[in-house]
């Protein structure tokens, strides 16, 4: 049998039987009435004896029995020749050589489990031949055509640039049925479908996984992923309700177009990498539920059952770094690239962990990495509900951003917290409002507009350094004197006493407000 005959769209046996045309011949089924569902891949209309060793495998035989009559031997090892031939089931037009169902023939296919089917009225075999024959071309076709559909529509995609989400929901607007993509390991890489059915799919992930893993059944379709000899992942096609040769095209179709899609690139990220920015997005973002996002944080890998939630940001380091770090410190977590030059970090820990100690060390192992340059990690408090880790993430971001100017100036803890930030989060909170805005103009108006960039830095240091004339100079590299001109030239320009606690306060809040802006 070739891969194509194998694999093409078939009727079962229990559809052939249920045709007008073969109901006309009053079909008893008389044994093997549990294989019902065998596919039939051809029709085949035989009377010779030996007629298995003519078989492929998957026909429907149709046979009177002529030269079977009398022969119980024969009647037998008719029956055992079909089975080794793998024959999908053999019907008997009773009439001309038999008025009954033969009992050697019924009690062998019962052995074999071979459906053994009697036609108690005549019944032209020709017609049933017709019928189902132009019935399997049909699928073919149909199969052969949609097949082609995919393939062009995906490889468009691909040739566009598309990511994988993209062609993902295309395999599952063709499916009509949640698509999951996983690693070896039966992580969710992606999902594809409408929300609920999905959501249905990834909340009882773990046993669906494992049957997945080992068959197919009830509409479950799998293709392996992998290139060259080995294999790195697979697609899933969860619960199709189509043919299931169809279903085999259409995930084997998207397992070729998703393989190409990773040789290409499919973007500078990796699948992992683009599934827990996704994830970690939405949690930040908010528009979608935390509880409704909890399957998908499950099916990733992240522990979510009586765990402590760290909520982490990090200025300063790529998300595949971060990951390493994880891996190195046996932290479970998920780490994702956000909008703007921030890493989000979502640590899930036992709860008889030190949660606080655990981030302090990985913010300590960042920071002692090789050719490390500055790095900021930003903390909200732990969380023990799903539900509160949005709130969190957001928290340590708006800690991130507060301090990102002037981290070097600052005497930040390892993990800075909200309780750290004090003034700085307050006015970034404010950074929209007009009066803010027009205060923040007003106290600086004259370097803003000032060709000296660098005097806005210098203050920027010396007041976020408390006015450390010293540790100012050191931090932008010049003599004492040096920094005494250009610190005479910024109150010059603002027409401040910077010695003044009142007037350096306006200046230092005006200072916090336009940066905020800035971001």
């Amino acid at each position: 049998m070739t891969p194509w005959e194998a694999s093409a769209p078939a009727l079962s046996v229990r559809q052939v039987l249920a045709l007008e045309r073969v109901l006309a011949g009053e079909p008893e089924v008389v044994a093997g009435a549990g294989r019902l569902d065998r596919p039939v891949r051809w029709v085949h209309v035989a009377e010779a004896a030996d007629v298995g060793v003519m078989l492929s495998g998957g026909e429907m035989v149709l046979t009177t029995g002529v030269l079977l009559a009398g022969d119980e031997d024969k009647q037998t090892e008719y029956v055992r020749s079909l089975h080794r031939a793998e024959a999908a089931a053999v019907v008997l037009g009773l009439g001309r050589a038999f008025p009954a169902p033969p009992e050697a023939m019924r009690r062998a296919a019962e052995r074999c489990g071979l459906p053994l089917v009697v036609l108690h009225r005549p019944f032209p075999f020709a017609q049933l031949t017709e019928e189902v024959q132009s019935r399997l071309v049909r699928r073919k076709f149909a199969a052969v055509s949609l097949s082609e559909t995919v393939r062009t529509d995906l490889t468009a995609l691909i040739t566009a640039g598309a990511p994988l989400q993209r062609l993902l929901d295309e395999v599952a607007r063709h499916s009509g049925c949640p698509v999951v993509v996983t690693n070896l390991a039966h992580r969710v890489l992606g999902t594809a479908g409408e929300r609920p059915a999905v959501d249905d799919v990834l909340r009882d992930w773990d046993r669906i996984a494992r049957q997945a893993g080992g068959g197919e059944g009830d509409g479950w379709i799998r293709a392996e992923l992998g290139g060259r000899g080995e294999r790195w992942g697979r697609i899933v096609l969860c619960g199709y309700r189509g043919d299931r040769a169809t279903g085999r095209l259409l995930a084997d179709r998207a397992a070729e177009a998703l393989v190409l899609h990773r040789m290409l690139g499919g973007g500078t990220r990796s699948w992992e990498e683009q599934s827990a920015q996704s994830l970690l997005t939405d949690l930040v973002g908010g528009a979608v539920p935390a509880r409704q996002l909890l399957p998908r944080a499950r099916a990733a890998g992240l522990p979510v059952n009586r765990r402590t939630f760290v909520p982490l940001v990090v200025r300063g380091r790529e998300a595949a770094g971060l990951d390493r770090v994880l891996r190195l410190l046996g932290l479970p977590g998920i780490v994702a690239d956000l909008a703007g030059p921030v890493t989000a970090v979502l640590l899930s820990l036992a709860p008889d962990q030190d949660a606080d100690a655990l981030a302090a060390h990985f913010a300590a192992r960042l920071r002692a990495e090789p050719d490390a340059g500055p790095v900021v990690v930003a903390g909200a408090g732990p969380r023990t509900s799903f539900d509160e880790v949005p709130a969190g993430l957001r928290e340590a971001r708006h800690v991130a951003d507060a301090v990102a100017d002037c981290a070097a100036a600052l005497d930040l803890p390892p993990v800075v917290r909200l309780r750290d930030v004090h003034l700085r989060g307050l006015i970034r909170l404010l950074r929209d409002d007009p009066e803010v805005q027009s205060f923040a103009e007003r106290e600086l108006d004259g370097l803003l507009g000032a060709p000296e960039e660098d005097l806005l830095s210098v203050l920027r240091t010396y007041l976020a350094t408390g006015r450390n004339k010293s540790r100012t100079a050191q931090l932008h590299h010049v003599s004492r004197p040096a920094l005494y001109r250009r610190l005479e030239a910024i109150q010059t320009r603002l027409g401040v006493d910077l010695d003044d606690f009142e007037q350096a306060a306006s200046v230092h809040i005006a200072l916090l407000a336009h940066d905020a802006q800035q971001r």
